[in-house]
């Protein structure tokens, strides 16, 4: 998983000259559970029909030129990338919720996850 090399691809793109801002997102492995548990890892699985779904409803935004995501599958430790997702658009106002949209969209409909502690 690579951001600088999604960005460089977002700066490549054919409509690139219509791109005003590029906001990024990558998931780590933190070592707590949202209740606060210790965790020393996940095991995840991503349903890539489902990420294709997600991506292209993200791409008819108003303002949005590309979506790009990256997975890590399996048995992840602390610290370990989970997913990362690049959102290119014209302006900030387009560009933050379709962030925060589909990555909430693919945590809820394209994630399985489940933690681990020992």
């Amino acid at each position: 998983m690579d951001i600088n090399r999604m960005i460089m691809k977002l700066r490549r793109h054919p409509e690139s000259a219509k791109i005003g801002m590029i906001a990024t997102h990558l998931g780590l492995v933190r070592a707590s559970s949202r209740k606060g548990d210790d965790v020393t890892g996940i095991e995840v699985a991503f349903d890539h029909d489902r990420i294709r779904s997600v991506v292209e409803d993200a791409r008819k935004r108003k303002g949005i030129i590309e979506v790009l995501v990256d997975t890590n599958e399996g048995r992840l430790k602390v610290g370990d990338e989970i997913m990362a997702v690049a959102v290119a658009g014209d302006l900030r106002e387009n560009v933050f919720p379709a962030l925060i949209q589909t990555v909430d969209r693919l945590k809820a409909e394209a994630t399985k996850k489940k933690e681990i502690h020992e």
